[in-house]
């Protein structure tokens, strides 16, 4: 891969001489003669950079306040900073706020490649991330993911949000689904409000009366008419989470009111014209439940029109380096989010995540409170995740410092390759990977390989 450097450096002949260090590496170099210009050119979202290299003292704008701008907008793009001897100190304060490292002047030119080369190779794995989710405009707010199945469910969700038709989504409990529902509505034409139910929720003898509303005195407790949800939801969505627990006697009304879009309120002697989308959830199997008498046939097929499933957090094991990235934000809270060791990353991501994202989600809010450190470690997972996968060969080496996080990447690529025979296409499905991007991979690591030998 032909990397990109930012060089930042108001010194021309400095400036030139980084230039031409990463030139004759083969690397793509664009240099800025200040602050301000490197803030402009950050500021087009189209351009890549993988490294930044900036002067701490500069006029305008100085390496501090560039640096606050990229941890902010590109995080996963690493800054090294060259000093005089004199601003060391300020140096150290922009490492402590997220600079990958400083080179104090004068420096020799294999501490910059090597600074350079050890900075790449670390943020490898999330600047991968980073470029998967620019090519993605159209992912729904709130639904963190670039892996190969993730991607395929956006495409759908943006051509089912413009239908009509009655959606069914599926997944194992803790997976997102109710996002998914939001994302359809959001993503929709429809202007009225997102209304969602849990059908497990309501006492079978209140779930006709919930959904469809009642007449004053239509039954013991009913002093006064009230609207039912489909009516809250009318010009909008609503979501029917949990439908397999709806039960046999109100099925037929909600079939009715699918079919003919109308709805009778209990008590009522007439019907109202409803116009709500309805979109459905289920962990359960439904068509075993139609078998076993549990599930109206015809409201199965009413319901399923269009079918999203959502994948469990196992068969997306690529998204799990962006989510516990989006966790880690979210629980820090106030304070800067902390690191990931690769070895703890290596645990998250072998780990099965029975309770997919909800339990991840757990796991991170538990290890950020808990954690006595800036970086968590394996420690601060819960034992059942550290158990998982505590004697695999590629956590050892992870656990004692000898992979980065490219090095990883490659070595649980390779891993999973061997667990499917060589199957790279069911390799490719289990990283969450499209084939062509695997075999890019492959390429890479043959390639380097030779050139090793």
């Amino acid at each position: 891969m032909n990397e990109k450097i930012l060089i930042v450096e108001d010194d021309a002949d400095l400036r030139e001489l980084i230039e031409e260090i990463f030139e004759e590496d083969g690397l793509t170099v664009v240099s800025c003669a200040n602050g301000r210009r490197a803030l402009e050119y950050l500021s087009d979202a189209a351009e890549t950079v993988d490294l930044i290299v900036t002067d701490v003292q500069m006029p305008e704008i100085k390496g501090d306040e560039l640096l606050q701008y990229v941890r902010q907008t590109r995080a996963e793009t690493p800054v090294i900073v060259i000093t005089a001897f004199g601003s060391v100190e300020n140096a150290v304060e922009m490492v402590k706020k997220g600079a990958f490292q400083y080179l104090v002047k004068p420096f020799q030119t294999k501490e910059l490649r090597a600074a350079a080369r050890a900075a790449l190779d670390a943020t490898e794995a999330a600047r991968a991330q980073a470029r998967l989710r620019r090519r993605q405009p159209a992912a729904p707010p709130r639904i963190i993911g670039a892996s190969q199945p993730m991607r395929r469910l956006f495409e759908l969700i943006e051509r089912a949000a413009q239908s009509p038709a009655s959606v069914l989504v599926t997944g194992e409990s803790g997976t997102g689904k109710e996002l998914v529902a939001r994302a359809l509505h959001e993503a929709s034409p429809r202007t009225g409000e997102f209304v969602a139910v849990n059908c497990a929720a309501i006492p079978a003898e209140l779930v006709e009366a919930e959904l469809f509303g009642h007449t004053g005195q239509a039954f013991t407790g009913a002093k006064t008419a009230r609207a039912g949800l489909f009516e809250a939801a009318d010009g909008g969505t609503i979501f029917l989470d949990e439908i397999g627990e709806l039960p046999l006697t109100v099925q037929p009304k909600l079939l009715r009111v699918l079919q003919e879009g109308t709805l009778r309120r209990v008590g009522a002697d007439r019907e109202t014209t409803i116009d709500a989308r309805v979109v459905a959830a289920t962990n359960r199997d439904l068509e075993k439940e139609v078998a076993a008498g549990r599930f109206r046939e015809d409201l199965y097929w009413r319901i399923n029109v269009i079918h999203l499933h959502v994948p469990p957090l196992r068969e997306r094991a690529f998204d799990i380096p962006l989510l516990v990235e989006h966790f880690l934000i979210k629980a820090a809270r106030s304070r800067p989010p902390l690191e990931v060791a690769p070895e703890t990353l290596a645990l998250l991501t072998a780990y099965p995540w029975h309770g997919n994202i909800r339990e991840l989600e757990n796991t991170i809010e538990r290890a950020v409170a808990l954690t006595g450190g800036a970086i968590l470690t394996p420690d601060d997972l819960p034992e059942r995740i550290r158990a998982t996968g505590g004697t695999s060969a590629l956590l050892t080496k992870a656990k004692a410092g000898r992979l980065t996080l490219a090095e990883l990447e490659r070595e649980y690529i390779l891993e999973i390759l061997r667990e499917t025979g060589g199957n790279k296409s069911r390799a490719a499905e289990m990283l969450g990977l499209d084939r062509t991007t695997l075999y890019r991979r492959l390429d890479e690591y043959a390639r380097d390989e030779n050139g090793a030998g």
